[in-house]
């Protein structure tokens, strides 16, 4: 017969009033206020049994969004038709969110508990992934396996990362651009040259003889001028450069992912195309460069105040690591940490030591503004080249698909921001496609010219990468054949429309400023360089609102004169201006000494051509 009394059940007789309930101590009757005391510590010595055996509380992800190119999945096991044609056709949203990319997280629940499959469930649910992707044009990479133990009574299970990538179809890559910034010499071109050429550098600057433009920049290896450099990823991963194709038609049409690195000039004489590349060319990350021998010196910080001043994501490569001890390492990252974390900056470092650490930092990076991934690497010895890779791999874009629909739909807009003669082409201009769709001969109108008309013109060719392109969508940089249009009528900072639309142009505009630093004392009557977009011009100050001067720190309403053409300003365009040591950043917020476009759509009925 089984003794109730030893596993917790209650005889009859002897439930809770009955005889002898609450009786201890020779069958004394204890007060209630000591049966409370013993029940607390009783309640404490149970509490802290508990949490010797458990290890660690279960371990959570962030819950799972609905938008995004994130999903949650706790296994994927021989699901039926009817929910393997589901699963695909999520899979396929996720895609278009993440513009051809999406990562899948098997072993977690929708609420981000890590639960864990068990190895046979984790290799089922990795293999119906690969039918899901194989149904929708793609390819899986496993990212990262973890182990989640959590509860010493279960078995360790695991958790997968996996990364899903559309394969490439009629040049639809994702494309990011990325500019490189830093000190002079602090190997910016090396680094390039390695990534994108495929071979380690001789330690003499051989790697960065393919990158530069001009004789002079040969001869001094100093970068003077912007020049674009291309390093693809196809839909497993794996890097796409010119070690194992020719052209950069090849690279295209391999690559499911395209890296565009913009090469910005490090020196001081050139601090105006460095500013120029930063505004115009649109940038979606900015990779500062930093020698591990000199530290932070020169224009470096410069460099990162620009980034954080235009709100571009940026992140850190301490180069040259094979030329001092590791300590003299060591005291380069803490110095950049210090920077990092100074009340101007409010960034968190993250030093990134291993592939699993640059997984974690390319997720983290586009999720928080404040984390700031740092590599520390050698382009002669190849030390920790791998992990930047493995992160410009796995970085996703900024904006998702419906961001990019929105632009779309809008008329086009597209700014010039470099002119050509090519020789059986004629004259062709460069830039980036802000909204709209672009395509093969398409008529469109070009200005403002210094008399603010708009001149019509057709667009030949297209070229994206250096090959050829049939359409063009927002958010693109291309190059496009203009035929025999007149170049000297074209300058940097011009905008080609629709003609459609109806721009307006000003003399004059108004901003609402923060002066970053001066001298002295920011008053009416002064003249400084402004960049808004593409737009680069002398103003000068013709008043501020409320204030008869500013000091550095201080904000105010400022309204500027171009002092040689009108513009094709935006309303909320960031602007930022500079003159010597004067800096300071802010938006436009009020359009002034407007010249309204006449309706263009009038330029092609009188038949108003160049």
């Amino acid at each position: 017969m089984v003794d109730l009394s030893e596993s917790g059940a209650v005889s009859p007789g002897h439930g809770r009033h009955g005889p002898g309930s609450g009786s201890g101590n020779n069958g004394k009757k204890t007060s209630k206020k000591s049966r409370t005391r013993r029940g607390k510590r009783g309640r404490r010595r149970r509490s802290k049994k508990n949490n010797r055996n458990n290890k660690t509380p279960p371990p959570y992800l962030p819950p799972e969004a609905e938008e995004g190119n994130i999903e949650y999945k706790l296994k994927l096991v021989n699901p039926t038709q009817y929910r393997f044609e589901h699963l695909a056709t999520q899979l396929k949203w996720r895609l278009q969110e993440g513009r051809g990319e999406a990562v899948y997280q098997i072993g977690v629940e929708d609420n981000g508990l890590l639960v864990g499959l068990t190895e046979a469930d984790m290799k089922a649910s990795l293999k119906t992934l690969k039918r899901m992707a194989e149904k929708v044009g793609a390819d899986i990479t496993l990212l990262r396996e973890r182990e989640v133990d959590y509860d010493l009574d279960r078995n360790t299970r695991k958790i997968a990362e996996v990364l899903v990538r559309k394969v490439p179809d009629d040049q639809q890559f994702l494309d990011l651009r990325v500019a490189v910034l830093g000190n002079v010499d602090s190997g910016k071109s090396t680094l390039l040259g390695v990534l994108t050429q495929g071979e380690l550098d001789n330690g003499r600057g051989r790697a960065r003889l393919n990158l530069f433009r001009h004789l002079h920049e040969i001869q001094t290896g100093r970068t003077s001028s912007i020049s674009f450099e291309i390093l693809g990823f196809n839909s497993k991963g794996e890097v796409v450069n010119y070690s194992e194709s020719r052209t950069a038609e090849e690279i295209c049409e391999s690559s499911s992912k395209m890296i565009t690195f913009i090469d910005l000039a490090g020196h001081h004489k050139y601090l105006k195309t460095t500013i120029f590349g930063l505004t115009s060319y649109c940038p979606d990350f900015a990779m500062l460069v930093v020698s591990a021998n000199t530290g932070i010196a020169g224009t470096t910080r410069e460099h990162l105040g620009l980034a954080m001043a235009l709100k571009v994501p940026i992140f850190i490569v301490v180069s040259k690591v094979d030329l001092c001890s590791r300590g003299t390492v060591e005291r380069t990252v803490r110095q950049l940490e210090r920077v990092l974390k100074q009340p101007g900056c409010n960034k968190v470092p993250m030093v990134v030591s291993n592939p699993d650490d640059a997984v974690t930092a390319a997720q983290q990076f586009t999720q928080s503004s404040c984390i700031t991934p740092i590599f520390t690497l050698s382009t002669v010895s190849g030390e920790s080249l791998d992990l930047l890779k493995v992160f410009l791999n796995i970085l996703p874009p900024l904006s998702n698909s419906k961001e990019q629909e929105e632009l779309m739909q809008q008329l086009t807009e597209f700014q010039v921001d470099e002119i050509y003669s090519v020789p059986d082409v004629g004259t062709v201009v460069g830039g980036t496609l802000y909204s709209g769709v672009c395509r093969e001969g398409e008529r469109l109108v070009v200005g403002p010219t210094d008399e603010g008309r708009f001149l019509r013109l057709k667009v030949g060719s297209i070229q994206r990468n250096r090959s050829a392109c049939r359409v063009l969508r927002a958010g693109q940089a291309a190059t496009l054949a203009l035929g025999n249009f007149d170049r000297s009528l074209l300058r940097k900072g011009m905008v080609m429309v629709s003609p459609k639309m109806n721009p307006t142009i000003c003399c004059q505009f108004e901003a609402a400023i923060v002066l970053l630093f001066h001298a002295k004392t920011f008053r009416r009557g002064s003249q400084v360089t402004v960049h808004v977009g593409n737009v680069r011009q002398t103003a000068t100050v013709e008043c501020l609102h409320g204030k008869d001067e500013l000091r550095t720190g201080e904000r105010a309403v400022v309204r500027f004169r171009f002092i040689k053409h009108p513009e094709y300003l935006r309303l909320g365009a960031k602007l930022l201006f500079r003159e010597g040591v004067t800096k300071g950043i802010g938006h436009v917020t009020r359009l002034l000494g407007i010249i309204f476009g006449e309706d263009l759509r009038n330029v092609f009925r009188r038949g108003e051509e160049t």
